[in-house]
């Protein structure tokens, strides 16, 4: 018998809506229930609430909803503060109360450490938090041309979607940069390559004169995909003296991005007073999102390590040397070991510049690292550990009797990984879990940055 199929001209079926009771937020900070033997992830609902919801994405054992109405609202839901929360996709818990929002990112972390790494730290750290607006020194957004409506589009994408959020302002944006947005959008009408520019990424450094007009340093990169024309250059130069920012362009891969306008200007920088380190860096290059967290952040680690002069300590993933340097200053011998050559170049001219000649820096793949090229490096005393998101699992199975440090302190962009990280570390390595804890490096968004430490058993 012939299968029958709808029809092209009959209407498309459009899910029921449903009531659902909150139980939990997932990773993405979306509310988790479980309705008629499936798991319902709803975007926008809150713990504890009950709600009506419609789901968009239906598959046998769950299906991805979004909110309707709330029908029971949990205590801890507030007004969002932007205007643009809902459409865009830069946040997700706006509607969440800050202290929840941490609250709940450390429960996330310990339900990851305990059914992915099946272990159990010995102390909960109290959580790390800051400045919960205006934190935001790095981006990409995303620029569309509307061609009938003659408008440019400037900001994260729409949540869920591809399509670029019509928003004039972000709250999580330094302030000056999200003052930017909607004098870029009337830039980038006026030139020439308008749909020829799909992107902007932006850095924001510390100024090093500290003048009195501007207390950053801002840098746009204009991602083109053809050529500028005189009256382009113009409008950008003008952009650029009026709003005190430099323009800088990129045409094909990050070898090609340069300085456009203006030539010589000051450079991105950061520092840590803490530890009288200054730090240089391109725009594109990678440098935590919230200075004032990295430092807060940077101030647990070297609680953790408690380095000592003497001791040869390893910092794996170390980037441009953030962990690296303020180690350094304890008086170890330090080594940083980073997959990318130009980070290296770039930690290396950090240390010159703040005058450090106990830290080393080399170029290495840490994701194919081996027993016999980790016995290779010679024996540390303890590891700093900041991999990226896929986490660091080549690293620590290469751990063996000849290579294994009394103490290692790992640093996370992702709980999950972290969580099978430290299953091996405690279950196959020998080590224990003596602490873990959160960072909110990233407020009102479902990122979830952790720390762990972990001592050999004795």
């Amino acid at each position: 018998m012939a299968r029958r199929s709808r029809s092209r001209n009959q209407a498309p079926i459009i899910p029921e809506i449903k009531f659902a009771t909150i139980e939990s937020l997932d990773q993405e900070g979306r509310g988790v229930a479980h309705v008629e033997g499936k798991t319902i992830f709803i975007d926008g609902a809150l713990p504890q609430e009950k709600v009506t919801y419609q789901s968009h994405h239906i598959k046998a054992s769950y299906e991805i909803a979004n909110v309707v109405e709330v029908l029971k609202q949990s205590n801890q839901r507030v007004t969002p503060k932007c205007p643009h929360f809902g459409l865009c996709g830069g946040c997700k818990l706006q509607h969440l109360d800050f202290a929840a929002q941490v609250a709940a990112k450390q429960r996330l972390l310990e339900n990851d450490l305990k059914h992915i790494g099946k272990v159990k730290p010995d102390n909960m750290l109290p959580p790390l938090f800051g400045p919960t607006w205006g934190y935001r020194h790095k981006a990409r957004l995303s620029v569309k041309y509307v061609e009938k409506k003659q408008r440019v589009l400037v900001g994260f994408n729409e949540k869920a979607t591809r399509f670029v959020a019509d928003m004039n302002s972000c709250e999580v944006l330094v302030p000056a940069v999200s003052g930017l947005i909607a004098p870029l959008q009337n830039l980038i009408v006026q030139l020439s390559i308008r749909d020829k520019l799909p992107q902007i990424e932006l850095a924001v450094g510390e100024n090093p004169a500290n003048a009195r007009e501007s207390a950053h340093v801002i840098v746009l990169i204009l991602r083109i995909m053809e050529a500028l024309n005189a009256d382009d250059e113009r409008l950008l130069k003008h952009f650029a003296d009026k709003h005190q920012v430099q323009i800088w362009t990129q045409t094909k891969g990050p070898d090609t991005i340069k300085p456009f306008y203006p030539l010589n200007a000051a450079p991105l920088q950061y520092s840590l007073p803490e530890f009288s380190l200054t730090y240089p860096f391109k725009p594109n290059e990678f440098t935590q999102v919230n200075p004032q967290i990295n430092q807060v952040m940077i101030r647990r680690t070297m609680q953790l390590l408690a380095p000592k002069a003497g001791e040869s300590i390893a910092d794996f993933f170390c980037g441009i040397g953030n962990f690296t340097l303020p180690i350094a200053r304890s008086g170890a011998q330090v080594l940083g070991l980073e997959g990318l050559a130009n980070l290296v170049e770039r930690a290396n001219q950090s240390a010159k510049l703040n005058q450090i000649s106990n830290a080393q820096f080399g170029v290495a793949d840490l994701f194919k690292m081996t027993p016999e090229a980790l016995t290779q490096l010679g024996h540390f005393d303890q590891w700093l550990v900041d991999p990226p998101r896929d986490g660091a699992f080549e690293l620590v199975k290469a751990l063996d009797d000849s290579n294994r440090p009394k103490k290692i302190v790992y640093v996370s962009c992702n709980p999950a990984t972290l969580s099978r990280d430290a299953g091996v570390l405690v279950n196959e390595k020998g080590y224990i879990l003596k602490a873990a804890g959160v960072i909110n490096m990233f407020p009102h968004t479902a990122h979830v940055e952790s720390i762990a430490l972990f001592e050999l058993a004795t």
